[in-house]
């Protein structure tokens, strides 16, 4: 429910919003201090170490599937390192789309406004993290995994025509749950000391964007017109849909030796990869939950996604 206070302040159930201005003002001060280059910041030239993961096992589609047990240690490893690849090539994807986005939502706002620039910040920051995806997934000896033609097309239709909250919507999907796996990445002893590196420096940035993205999207399901709204429901329902299926490239278990078909299977009927998928996603469902996002024919499609218990 909308609120304005006697100061002109919106306020929804989780509080006051806090002014635009000043939040894109500290965002632009934690930039400043903590940004990182990632050709300069990461050894590029260190050889991978024999043993180690390049994802968490716990993390891996398979995990603890009737494969997974048949699996041994060296092509559990390499099921790491081509899942790692494909996330790599997902993520890939997914900011190439939140930048066109970004650019279409500043696009009649003032240029010369703190939210503005920091929206440029953030672009330059995926253009940063886009970049490092692909050298990490080259120096891992991995192919890239391009999603399939129907999700590239449907991306196509989604950022030419989203409206502002669907579009702050969807850039939140795409970036909390991978967020939530990147938080056990970096600091896992398990995993290539490259790839700890590679998502230590994107959680500490992406941090600013969730928020940034979180702070629009209140504003946003406040003061758009209900259709907008309503739009944005179930256009977020179906992105749902669309990422969940996205998080697994069947090309991943051809390439290490699998029965496509079998694994496939086994991925979806694994209690363990739902948990796993509805742990990540959860932060993100009780948040757009308490906005009002999570209703009707949107609540249904996320919970046919298989993120929302």
């Amino acid at each position: 429910m909308t609120t304005v206070t006697d100061r002109g302040a919106l306020q929804d159930a989780l509080g006051l919003l806090k002014d635009r201005e000043e939040i894109a003002a500290r965002l632009l001060e934690s930039s400043a201090k903590h940004s990182f280059d990632p050709d300069k910041e990461l050894d590029w030239d260190a050889p991978p170490v024999d043993g180690k993961y390049y994802w968490p096992p716990e993390l891996l589609s398979l995990y603890d599937t009737p494969l997974w047990k048949k699996m041994g240690e060296e092509q559990r490893i390499d099921l790491s390192r081509h899942e790692a690849a494909a996330l790599g090539s997902l993520g890939i994807w997914f900011e190439i789309i939140l930048m066109q986005l970004m650019v279409r939502h500043i696009y009649d706002k003032s240029l010369t406004s703190n939210h503005v620039r920091y929206a440029l910040t953030e672009i330059a920051d995926e253009c940063r993290h886009s970049m490092m995806f692909a050298r990490m997934i080259q120096k891992a000896g991995a192919p890239a995994y391009p999603v399939s033609r129907t999700n590239h097309n449907l991306a196509r239709i989604l950022k030419t025509v989203s409206t502002t909250p669907g579009s702050f919507a969807c850039t939140l999907l795409g970036e909390e749950i991978l967020d939530w796996m990147q938080r056990l990445t970096f600091p896992d002893e398990r995993i290539q000391p490259l790839v700890r590196g590679v998502t230590r420096i994107h959680v500490i940035e992406e941090a600013r964007h969730v928020r940034y993205a979180r702070e629009e999207l209140r504003r946003q399901m406040l003061t758009a017109p209900r259709w907008e709204q309503e739009l944005t429901r179930v256009s977020c329902g179906q992105a749902a849909r669309v990422f969940s299926l996205a998080f697994v490239n069947p090309k991943v278990y051809e390439n290490v030796g699998l029965d496509r078909r079998e694994a496939l299977a086994q991925v979806q009927a694994s209690g363990h990869r739902r948990e796993v998928m509805q742990t990540g996603a959860k932060r993100l469902t009780d948040f757009l939950d308490d906005i009002g996002v999570l209703r009707g024919v949107g609540r249904r499609l996320w919970k046919s996604s298989g993120l929302l218990a």
